[in-house]
């Protein structure tokens, strides 16, 4: 049925027509029954925060009419007629609605037409009904001010466990833990003390799979805090971690050691029992609180969880002292795999020693047990003297450039000096390969990036007979790897350089001195970013034997 019907105009010379079902009519929802009549119930859409007639996103100067902006108020009929059209032609509440109520505004014969209809969304996504209103609209959150700060951080920051309403219900569909997973409870997600913005501390910190963490935070102290269940032990061991939801295998806390840390900062070692914080009302001392954690979760290459082990500070506390400190530390192992600190997970991190090592016939790659020492550059001393500074080195860190050197003091032997200096310059034991991340494991060889040695020597003059090294530069290329969103660093390139010099006989003269340098240089080789999209799928199509009878 058509009608007209008033959006707030008041110029009788504008046709306003409004198209579609009677005004009492509401969008229906139909429910049919096995065995049963159809039965039709109705129910209401969610009401527009905003009356659409009075939208106008083109409105943009105040009190006056904005050129071909037929939803602006400010302009009347003679306006219209200037207009060559409507910039914005159609309004919509909102878009995710199944029936959505739209005004059409157009300009005919220089007069504005304003038509009303009701459109059907043809996507089967769309909201027929809705049981949360505020869900549909965007909320205006709360700005921080001096006067509401602490209600703020009092509704948004607990220190509690075990509320199910602050975290999402455990999803059911992961067949193994992946990098970044959060790791699964009984009960929720595995969650540990962290700071939240400032160093005040939040328990609603998850843990994610493959993460490593080390966080500090304060929590305030009072008498009523030694009931406070984040200082209790319990809340830390009695979780039982999912190995992952497709096996469903419920995993203990294991408690390896406990420590206990006196009121003067004295720990001591402490037997494995079941602490509870107890408070003593005439001192104001609160003793068995938990101060910090240290969780070693040992995995699978499945992505899997075999066991969780940890130890516990705890100690005494004064709670008129203030707020006291917490320190938790997570770390993962694979299993069968000795635990050592990685330079990266998996790309490398800034300010980390590279990992090296060399390869015998028949085994994996061989490091040293100092990962400082893997990868080493000469390290200047106060002398500068070469003949002795044979041993004194310094770890070579990704991402930092580095340079050093020494003097060759005369008179020696040319032959002494030529072995001296390359002793020197690249140490007793320099590796042949490099891990290409921070995390590669030695029996992973296709992982480890060989170096390349060049070597060059400078043109020889009629008085210099003694061949020496003079100079050693290693070029380390890496570029970034994987997503834009969090590139890795990887190393794909190592080159040592080694420069020779014919030099006068070292064993004459005296007094006189040959400068010897050695340098480390990283270089980013990453390609520019390009997007990516994964294979469209193959279309295997087949066909019965006689579709194109009686054709063929």
């Amino acid at each position: 049925e058509n009608g007209t019907d008033s959006w707030g105009v008041d110029d009788p010379n504008i046709t306003e027509t409004k198209l579609g079902s009677a005004e009492n009519d509401k969008p229906s929802l139909t429910v049919r029954n096995t065995g049963s009549s159809e039965v039709q119930e109705t129910k209401a859409l969610p009401a527009p925060v905003t009356n659409i007639a009075s939208l106008c996103v083109c409105d943009l100067l105040v009190g006056q009419c904005d050129v071909n902006c037929c939803c602006d108020s400010d302009c009347n009929l003679s306006d219209f007629s200037l207009f060559s059209g409507c910039s914005v032609p159609v309004v919509t509440v909102d878009s995710q609605l199944c029936t959505q109520e739209t005004i059409q505004y157009s300009i005919t014969s220089g007069q504005r037409t304003v038509t009303a209809v009701e459109n059907i969304n043809p996507s089967i996504f769309c909201i027929q009904t809705a049981n949360y209103q505020p869900a549909l609209f965007y909320i205006t959150p709360d700005v921080p001010t001096a006067n509401n700060f602490d209600n703020l951080l009092a509704t948004h920051s607990k220190s509690s466990f075990g509320s199910a309403m602050d975290v999402p219900s455990t999803p059911q569909n992961i067949i193994k833990y992946e990098y970044g997973s959060l790791i699964l409870t009984t009960n929720s997600y595995l969650t540990l003390p962290a700071p939240l913005g400032t160093a005040r501390c939040t328990d609603r910190n998850p843990v994610g799979f493959l993460v490593n963490q080390d966080s500090m935070c304060s929590l305030g102290m009072s008498f009523r805090s030694c009931s406070n269940p984040v200082l209790s032990l319990r809340s830390y061991t009695d979780v039982k971690i999912l190995s992952s939801s497709h096996l469903l295998l419920q995993i203990n806390i294991t408690v390896q050691s406990i420590s206990m840390k006196s009121l003067s900062g004295i720990s001591i070692p402490n037997s494995v029992s079941d602490y509870v914080p107890t408070l003593d009302n005439t001192t104001g001392i609160c003793n068995n609180v938990v101060l910090g954690g240290n969780y070693q979760i040992i995995y699978t290459e499945q992505g899997t969880i075999l066991d969780v082990i940890a130890s516990f500070l705890l100690g005494a506390v004064n709670t008129t002292a203030g707020p006291i400190q917490q320190n938790f530390k997570v770390h993962f192992t694979q299993n069968g795999t000795s635990p050592s600190p990685l330079s990266g997970n998996p790309g490398y991190v800034a300010g980390l020693p590279i990992v090296a090592g060399y390869k015998e016939p028949q085994s994996g790659i061989i490091q040293n047990t100092n990962r400082f020492g893997q990868l080493t550059i000469l390290k200047s001393s106060a002398d500068q003297n070469c003949l002795t500074q044979e041993g004194n080195r310094a770890a070579i860190l990704f991402g930092y450039n580095m340079a050093s050197g020494c003097k060759l003091q005369y008179p020696v032997a040319c032959q002494i000096a030529a072995v001296s200096i390359l002793n020197v310059l690249k140490g007793q034991q320099f590796p042949e390969y490099v891990a290409s991340f921070g995390n590669s494991q030695p029996q992973n060889f296709l992982d480890w990036v060989p170096i390349t040695i060049l070597i060059s020597t400078l043109p020889q003059t009629s008085t210099a007979s003694c061949k020496i090294p003079i100079s050693f530069d290693l070029e380390v290329r890496w570029t970034k790897y994987g997503s834009l969103v969090n590139p890795q660093a990887q190393i794909v390139n190592v080159t040592e350089k080694i420069t020779y010099a014919f030099v006068p006989d070292t064993n004459l003269g005296s007094g006189n001195f040959l400068q010897i340098s050695t340098s480390v240089t990283f270089l980013d080789v990453s390609a520019p970013a390009v997007p990516g999209y994964k294979v469209p799928p193959t279309i295997d199509a087949k066909l019965p034997f006689d579709f194109f009878s009686p054709f063929v």
